[in-house]
């Protein structure tokens, strides 16, 4: 029985060590951040710009 057991965590051990899928998920999800940080700068400034923009038209008007 425990020549089994070993014999099965021996096979699960190395099977889940080079199972790669979570790395790339982990990937993944590390570039969909850094793109929705870069967004939400982006998003940001761009609204900082109409604002002043938009404050300047009224001022004029």
């Amino acid at each position: 029985m425990l020549d089994y057991t070993k014999t099965w965590l021996a096979v699960r051990g190395i099977t889940l060590f080079n199972d790669k899928r979570g790395v790339t998920a982990l990937e993944y999800g590390l570039i969909a951040s850094l793109i929705a940080v870069a967004i939400i700068a982006i998003v940001s400034q761009v609204g900082r710009s109409l604002t002043s923009v938009f404050t300047s038209i009224n001022g004029n008007l």
